[in-house]
């Protein structure tokens, strides 16, 4: 079973910080901030995911990377993560819907995640299904730490 391993946000920036409890709007997470906006948040990159399995790849190869370093707001344990392609919808809890909208490109502001800031780890045009994704919300809720993680449907 999927699960919501980890819910992270900040007043901009990172690292993300992890909480409990959250509301999702279709803006993203009450409580968390962009640093750039212009590149990340709004209504079609509202939500970063990323998922626990490829952070303990990442750690193993030796980069100090941390749930919430690289900016996800949801750390899934997702045992097919790579199978997440836009268009894909998740179910979140009992309430909060998502779609894949997209892959999220590395920036310089992650670097300190990464052994000699090498932040292109996460390229999905360099490794393609390791990178984070960014997801729309079609309906808002509550989410806690723990709950479960659903596929509705794939592309």
């Amino acid at each position: 079973m999927s699960y919501l391993y980890q819910i992270n946000i900040s007043k901009g920036g990172v690292p993300k910080l992890p909480v409990e409890e959250v509301e999702v709007t279709v803006l993203g997470i009450l409580g968390d901030s962009q640093r750039y906006t212009k590149i990340h948040g709004g209504p079609e990159r509202a939500i970063c995911l990323y998922d626990i399995h490829l952070i303990h790849l990442l750690q193993e190869e030796g980069h100090p990377i941390e749930p919430g370093s690289t900016g996800e707001n949801f750390t899934l344990d997702f045992a097919t993560f790579s199978d997440l392609v836009p268009g894909t919808r998740l179910k979140i809890g009992k309430e909060v819907i998502l779609e894949i909208s997209s892959y999220t490109a590395p920036c310089k502001t992650i670097g300190s995640s990464f052994t000699d800031k090498k932040f292109k780890r996460m390229s999905q045009k360099l490794f393609p299904q390791q990178s984070r994704l960014y997801a729309r919300v079609l309906k808002t809720g509550k989410v806690r730490k723990g709950d479960p993680v659903e596929v509705l449907s794939s592309s």
